[in-house]
C-alpha cells in the first residue's frame, strides 16, 4: 500500500482549508442530497464528500460509509488531492497503491473508486466528491462529466460556507471571520498606542462528553461554554470558536496582566455555572493569553502559537488547569 504523498503547496492548503472554516460546519443537508443523487445516478452503494486535513479526512457527508476521524495516510482522497484531475480507479484489487488497503482487502471490500478534487475560491483543494463501488467497473468520458457537475456545485456550496463569519454552532465569529478582523485589531491598536491580548481556550473532556452523552452532548457543552463567555466578558471583546472544541477571545485594549484576570473570572463564572446547570456532565477548559508585540513583525501566526503553547503548557501543569 503506497502512502499518499504530501502535496507540495500543503502548508497553504492546511491554511486556506481551516481558516475557511469548513471543518467546523456541521453536515450540510446540500451534500447530504447531492451524495444520495450521486448513489443514484452512477448506480454505487456509496458516495461521499471528504475534507482532507491534516491527519484525517472529515466527512461532510458520508452516504453509504460511516467513519469518524479516517486516517488521512490510508485514504484513496489523500491521493485524489495531489492534481486537479480526477483520481479513476477501475479496480482497486489491480492497483498496487491500493491492492492491500485495509477497505479493499477488509471491509467494506472497495474495488472501484472515483474522486474529484474540490476546491476552495482561492484555489486551494479541500476535499474530494468521490464515489465508490464493491464491484470493478468502467467509468465513461460521459459519466466524468456528470460527475465534474456535481463537483461544482459542491465547490458553490463551499464558497457560501466559507464566505459566512458566524459559527452555526455557537453563534460566535468564525475562524474565517478572525482572519479578517484580527488584522483590523491589530491596526486599530497600533493607531491607538493601546495594548492588545489574545487568549485561546479549549474544551476539556469534549472527547469524553461526546462518548458518554452523544454529539448532541458535545454540542450543548461548546454552546453553553459560548454562552458563559458571552455573559462574563465584555462586548468589545472578539469571541471566536477557532477549531472543533477550541476559542479564541482578543482583548482590545487590554494588556496581558488584564487577561489574565479576565480569564480567570470566566474560570470562576464557568465553576459557577457548573453548580447549576443541571448538565450531567462539567464545563472546564485550558487556556493560555499572549499580549501583541507592537515592535515586532506583526505575524498573527505567531501570536497565535505564543498563546497555544501557554495553553498546552497548562494542560501538562494540572496544578494549573480550571478545576
Amino acid at each position: 500500500m503506497n502512502t499518499p504523498a504530501i502535496p507540495a503547496n500543503e502548508e497553504d492548503r492546511l491554511r486556506s482549508l481551516y481558516d475557511s472554516g469548513l471543518l467546523d460546519t456541521g453536515i450540510s443537508e446540500l451534500f447530504d442530497r447531492l451524495t444520495q443523487l450521486a448513489k443514484r445516478l452512477f448506480n454505487v452503494p456509496y458516495a461521499l464528500v471528504t475534507l482532507v486535513a491534516k491527519e484525517t479526512l472529515q466527512f461532510k457527508t458520508s452516504d453509504g460509509l460511516a467513519y469518524e476521524n479516517f486516517p488521512r495516510d490510508l485514504s484513496f482522497c489523500g491521493h485524489a488531492i495531489l492534481n486537479a484531475a480526477p483520481l479513476i480507479i477501475n479496480d482497486c484489487q489491480n492497483d498496487t497503491r491500493f491492492a492491500d488497503n485495509p477497505v479493499v482487502s477488509g471491509e467494506p471490500g472497495l474495488r472501484f473508486y472515483a474522486g474529484y478534487p474540490l476546491s476552495l475560491p482561492d484555489g486551494a483543494i479541500a476535499g474530494v466528491l468521490c464515489l465508490a463501488d464493491i464491484q470493478p467497473r468502467e467509468f465513461t468520458p460521459g459519466e466524468l462529466e456528470i460527475l465534474k457537475d456535481l463537483a461544482s456545485i459542491v465547490e458553490n456550496e463551499f464558497a457560501v460556507l466559507s464566505a459566512t463569519s458566524t459559527d452555526e454552532l455557537t453563534g460566535l465569529f468564525n475562524r474565517r471571520a478572525f482572519g479578517s478582523l484580527v488584522k483590523f485589531a491589530i491596526s486599530s491598536a497600533r493607531r491607538r498606542a493601546e495594548p492588545l491580548t489574545l487568549a485561546r481556550l479549549d474544551l476539556a473532556e469534549l472527547k469524553k462528553i461526546n462518548a458518554d452523552w452523544g454529539r448532541t452532548g458535545g454540542d450543548d457543552a461548546l454552546r453553553s461554554l459560548a454562552a458563559v463567555m458571552r455573559a462574563n466578558l465584555r462586548d468589545a471583546d472578539l469571541l471566536v470558536r477557532y477549531g472543533s472544541n477550541e476559542f479564541v477571545i482578543l482583548f482590545s485594549d487590554t494588556d496581558e496582566k488584564g487577561a489574565w484576570i479576565a480569564v480567570k473570572h470566566l474560570v470562576e463564572q464557568t465553576k459557577a455555572w457548573n453548580l447549576t446547570s443541571g448538565k450531567p456532565w462539567s464545563l472546564s477548559f485550558n487556556w493560555g493569553v499572549s499580549e501583541f508585540d507592537h515592535n515586532g513583525a506583526g505575524d498573527v501566526q505567531a501570536w497565535l502559537n505564543d498563546a497555544n503553547v501557554k495553553m498546552m503548557d497548562m494542560k501538562t501543569h494540572t496544578s494549573r488547569k480550571p478545576q
